[in-house]
């Protein structure tokens, strides 16, 4: 699915409403959705493929995950299918586990927000959804953290983000230690009537990593896909607490912590409901 499917015109006026204030809303929204998504049991499929000079695939990694919980309550993850690894021009690396089950479903709570500039670029509409569009990166760059860079969409409506495109960061640069991610674009949508859940994550480029380093090549074209399916609340009465209230009912959280209904829309806007190396 390319980026610009579906995507209308940028109107890069000044929104109705103070960029900040936005800010403040759709993050404490985020947080919302981080803590209802704990209660959410899932499938995860994650496909890696490296591509040769004749646009063919050469190698392949592919594992499908049941994201769950134990008896106690912990969340798992189980292996369901996990054909043998036929990548051969690269690792994969402890970092682009973390990438996959961390970032590529990017997340920006209010908790986070502090550690990001974000700037309102404008209005946008993807397909019958009128988004606001920020661009994020990382203030500083703390050894062994990483961070998401790039392009969001946020549902003006729902206050949650419906669009992610953008890479993790830093790279390792090290020659003979690279560890190298591709720029991808996840898209979400809404399940249960509340929550922008992530379904679909994709990635594609050329990774360049230096001479010299054995068995890898230094220009490696590789794929990414990540599809995440069949979402289940994990409890048959879900209760997501927020700064001490019950919000399971989609009541969107004032800045100053109260609940106050349904956020309205800009004005104007009908309510819509590298792969690392």
């Amino acid at each position: 699915m390319p980026l610009d499917s579906g995507f209308g015109a940028l109107d890069t006026s000044a929104p109705s409403t103070p960029a900040a204030q936005i800010i403040q809303q759709f993050t404490a929204k985020e947080s919302v959705y981080r803590a209802a998504l704990d209660n959410y049991t899932y499938e995860r499929s994650v496909k890696i493929e490296t591509i040769n000079d004749d646009d063919k695939i050469d190698g392949q990694y592919f594992q499908v995950s049941d994201i769950s919980f134990n008896p106690d309550g912990r969340r798992v993850e189980h292996v369901v299918e996990a054909p043998p690894n036929s990548l051969e021009r690269v690792i994969m690396t402890p970092a682009d586990f973390s990438d996959i089950q961390e970032r590529l479903p990017f997340v920006l709570t209010k908790e986070d927000a502090g550690e990001y500039d974000i700037t309102y670029v404008g209005k946008q509409k993807i397909d019958e959804v009128d988004t606001y569009v920020f661009d994020i990166k990382p203030k500083t760059i703390e050894k062994k953290k990483r961070y998401f860079q790039g392009r969001i969409w946020v549902d003006q409506h729902d206050l949650q983000i419906v669009v992610t495109n953008g890479k993790n960061v830093p790279d390792d640069l090290r020659k003979g230690h690279e560890d190298l991610s591709l720029p991808f674009v996840t898209y979400r949508q809404q399940i249960d009537g509340k929550y922008w859940f992530p379904v679909y994550t994709h990635g594609d480029g050329t990774l360049h990593f230096s001479a010299g380093n054995g068995y890898l090549s230094d220009d490696v074209h590789m794929r990414e896909t990540v599809k995440y399916t069949n979402y289940k609340q994990y409890h048959s009465n879900v209760r997501v607490i927020f700064e001490g209230q019950d919000i399971s009912k989609g009541q969107q959280p004032s800045p100053n912590g109260q609940q106050n209904g349904q956020q309205q829309p800009e004005q104007g806007a009908p309510p819509q409901q590298g792969k690392p190396q």
